[in-house]
C-alpha cells in the first residue's frame, strides 16, 4: 500500500471522510437499493443528480460551510464526553448538543423524508421540486456516512481535529489521517475518486459485502435498521464508531512518529474499509425499508 503517495494528494484541504469517499459510499449504497426505491428517489432529488444518491452524497459539507447553511455544520458529529482509549462512553442524552447532532439530524431528516417518499407517491412531488425534501435525502445520504467514521463520534480533542500527529512526514491532524489519508492509501489512490460513478476499489467492497468476506458478516450490521426508531438505531451505530477510538484509534496511535510507516495506517485499512461498507449497506437498507413502509401504509388503507 502506498501510504506516502497519497500525502500530496491530500495535505491541501480536509473535510468529513473526504467529498468524493462520501459519493463513493453512495455509489455503493445504490448497488443494493430496490428498483422501486430508486425511482423515487429519482423524484425527490433535483435534476442536476440524475437520480444518484452517490452525486448528491457530499452536498452536506459544502453547504455547512455557507452562509445559509452554517446551522448544519454541527449535524455532523456527536461529541462523546469520555476520553479514549482508558474510556469509550457515548450517551445520546448527555452528548447530543443542544443544536443538534449526528443522530438528531438522521432522526429528523429521517422523519422529512419519510413525508417526501408518501407525497412522490402521491403524485404531488416530482423533479425534485421540494428543496426541503432533496436537502433531506441529501443529508440522510450524508450523515449516514459521517456517523461510521469513528472520530465523528468522539469528543476527544474535539473529534481528533487538535491532535496533532505526522503521516507521510506531513504535520497534519488524527481526524484528516482518519477521513482522508487511511481511506486513500487503502484504494492505493493517487487521484481523486470520481464524483460520478462507482470507483474500484468501492466496487470491491460492494462484492465483499455480497459474498460476506468480512469479519462480521452484514446481516450484523442491520441488526438495528428500522426507519420508525432513528434514535435508537443511529445511536447504536454511533457507539460502534466510538468504540473504534478505544479499541485502535487513540490506543495505538503514536505522535511521535510517521503513521504512514509504523503501522498505524496498515492496521487501520480494515477498520475504515469496514465503516464504509457498514455505511453503505446500512443506507441503501435504510432507504430501501422507507420507501417500503409508505408502500405498505398504502396498502394497508386500500384494504381498510
Amino acid at each position: 500500500m502506498q501510504f506516502l503517495n497519497v500525502v500530496a494528494l491530500l495535505s491541501a484541504s480536509a473535510v468529513a471522510w473526504s467529498t468524493d469517499v462520501h459519493n463513493q459510499i453512495g455509489f455503493m449504497a445504490e448497488q443494493f437499493l430496490e428498483p422501486h426505491t430508486a425511482a423515487v428517489l429519482e423524484h425527490i432529488l433535483e435534476p442536476q443528480y440524475n437520480g444518484s444518491i452517490g452525486r448528491a452524497a457530499a452536498w452536506a459539507d459544502g453547504y455547512a460551510h455557507t452562509d445559509e447553511g452554517r446551522f448544519s455544520y454541527q449535524w455532523h458529529w456527536i461529541d462523546s464526553h469520555d476520553y479514549p482509549p482508558q474510556r469509550c462512553d457515548l450517551d445520546y442524552d448527555r452528548d447530543c448538543a443542544k443544536g443538534g447532532c449526528v443522530v438528531s439530524a438522521i432522526e429528523n431528516q429521517t422523519s422529512i423524508l419519510r413525508g417526501c417518499i408518501s407525497d412522490v407517491k402521491a403524485g404531488s412531488l416530482a423533479n425534485g421540486a421540494n428543496l426541503t425534501c432533496s436537502y433531506a435525502l441529501k443529508w440522510v445520504s450524508h450523515f449516514l456516512g459521517d456517523i461510521a467514521q469513528p472520530l465523528h463520534a468522539s469528543g476527544r480533542a474535539a473529534g481528533g481535529n487538535f491532535f496533532r500527529v505526522k503521516f507521510g512526514n506531513v504535520s497534519t491532524e488524527l481526524h484528516a489521517v482518519w477521513d482522508h489519508y487511511i481511506p486513500y492509501a487503502a484504494a492505493a489512490a493517487t487521484h481523486p475518486f470520481s464524483n460520478q460513478t462507482i470507483a474500484p476499489f468501492f466496487e470491491h467492497l460492494v462484492s465483499r459485502i455480497r459474498k460476506d468476506l468480512f469479519w462480521e458478516a452484514p446481516y450484523m450490521w442491520l441488526a438495528c435498521s428500522d426507519p420508525s426508531t432513528p434514535v435508537e438505531c443511529a445511536t447504536g451505530w454511533a457507539r460502534e464508531s466510538n468504540k473504534w477510538t478505544c479499541d485502535y484509534v487513540y490506543s495505538r496511535v503514536n505522535a511521535t512518529s510517521d503513521l504512514a510507516t509504523d503501522g498505524y495506517a496498515a492496521g487501520g485499512v480494515p477498520i475504515v474499509e469496514l465503516q464504509i461498507s457498514k455505511a453503505a449497506l446500512r443506507l441503501a437498507t435504510w432507504l430501501n425499508k422507507l420507501v417500503g413502509e409508505e408502500s405498505q401504509k398504502q396498502v394497508d388503507q386500500v384494504e381498510l
